[in-house]
């Protein structure tokens, strides 16, 4: 029987719509990915007009990733995974613990901005080509001064939860563990110098990384042939000359 969930992301990208589907993943719940290359214009229309299969919709996304939930239609990816996290039990049961795990989902968005911003610091509708000297200089500040901050951040969130160092919060996997998971292997790809320089200074983010790879699920996906693979157009890319 279907869930009913219904994802609307760019085809061919991992992108932010990679942290709805490790969601679903992680609690093995399928999930229908609808757009493809023949139907790019369905998401066009959901974006541009507010409309769905041809009727007017309230909620109106910006951008994807957009969820579709029977009538519920969600975009931005913490509120899509702050709605996903109790229906698929990948959130704490605590009322404050969601506000907090909600926090840090947040967080990490603020982090996958600025990881973007590496390869596009000026302009998103120009080519990375078109802005290199400008993506240098963000990237040297970006491996010197945030990337260390904010994987200090997360190292230090592990170290004071009073359940143990193994998760963000609580004692089970959240999806904030899952999103962690997928920036670290993201920052892996696209600054492998950088990232593992900086890794060795957190034991426990590089240890959650590794346990969450292992997990069944996950491992078979990343594994498998389902997940898309990083590419020089989504979120994370590499270019040798922004990292060191």
């Amino acid at each position: 029987m279907s869930s009913g969930y219904e994802l609307y992301y760019w085809p061919g990208l991992q992108g932010r719509g990679e942290f709805v589907r490790l969601a679903f993943v992680e609690a093995g719940v399928e999930f229908t990915e609808v757009i493809d290359k023949s139907n790019v214009p369905k998401l066009l229309s959901l974006i541009k007009e507010g409309t769905l299969d041809g009727k007017p919709i309230s909620h109106l996304p910006l951008a994807p990733p957009i969820l579709k939930h029977g009538d519920v239609v969600i975009a931005q990816t913490a509120a899509i995974l702050l709605y996903l996290g109790s229906k698929l039990n990948l959130a704490p049961a605590d009322e404050a613990d969601k506000i907090w795990a909600h926090q840090i989902q947040l967080t990490i968005t603020d982090f996958v901005l600025e990881i973007h911003n590496t390869h596009h610091p000026v302009d998103n509708a120009k080519y990375y080509e078109d802005q290199k000297e400008e993506a240098k200089a963000y990237a040297k500040s970006f491996r010197e001064g945030r990337l260390p901050k904010f994987l200090g951040y997360f190292e230090r969130i592990l170290e004071r939860n009073p359940k143990g160092p193994n998760h963000l919060v609580g004692d089970s996997i959240t999806t904030e563990d899952l999103a962690l998971f997928q920036v670290v292997t993201g920052l892996l790809y696209a600054f492998p110098k950088a990232a593992k320089r900086v890794l060795g200074n957190v034991p426990r983010v590089a240890a959650l990384h590794k346990a969450v790879g292992e997990r069944p699920r996950i491992k078979a996906y990343v594994e498998g042939d389902k997940r898309i693979p990083f590419n020089q157009t989504g979120l994370f890319r590499y270019y040798p000359e922004l990292d060191d």
